[in-house]
């Protein structure tokens, strides 16, 4: 594998990352960003209250977007498995 090679799977691999990652984490800010404007507007300080909302947020992204980010992750693993011979010395 030359080295251009492994820089692109490694930026393909990076930007998959990225891509999977991106709706679990702006919709955990989102909440995270709300609930610490309600804990600031009433000044209700309970560490509960700002992991709570979050991990409820979470596991709702991930039982919307799972099935996607399997697919997403199979097929870059299946692509780059059939690739390896390509790259065989």
């Amino acid at each position: 594998m030359d080295p251009q090679a492994a820089l692109t799977f490694g930026q393909n691999a990076l930007f998959l990352l990225l891509m999977i990652a991106a709706p679990v984490l702006a919709v955990v800010l989102g909440v995270g960003l709300l609930v610490s404007l309600f804990q600031a507007l009433t000044q209700i300080h309970e560490a509960t209250l700002s992991f709570v909302p979050k991990l409820i947020a979470a596991i709702a992204v991930f039982a919307m977007a799972g099935p996607w980010m399997m697919t997403t992750m199979v097929e870059f693993i299946r692509s780059t498995i059939l690739s390896i011979p390509n790259y065989a010395i």
